[in-house]
């Protein structure tokens, strides 16, 4: 069985299978959420120093940082998740 990977962007992948949120990074509580996972050594910036756009929450409560949009990522996880099911 092959593990399927998400592009998070600037060729930075995520396995689709250890994926639980994505999740919009402006509300405190994301905020906290990302202070946290920095604190504990599980914060992962895949943002390429751009503006951070999404929040990726996995299984092993790693935090990644993304600078693609949301929905964006969540077409892609979708599609990596379900291949041949159109978007929308």
């Amino acid at each position: 069985m092959a593990t399927k990977l998400l592009n998070v962007g600037f060729g930075n992948m995520v396995v689709v299978a250890r994926v639980i949120a994505i999740v919009d990074p402006g509300s405190a509580p994301m905020k906290r959420l990302k202070d946290e996972a920095k604190q504990a050594g599980k914060l992962v910036d895949a943002t390429n120093g751009r503006r951070t756009r999404s929040v990726i929450v996995t299984d092993s409560d790693h935090v990644v940082l993304s600078a693609i949009q949301t929905e964006t990522i969540a077409q892609r996880l979708e599609a990596e998740a379900f291949p041949g099911r159109k978007a929308g």
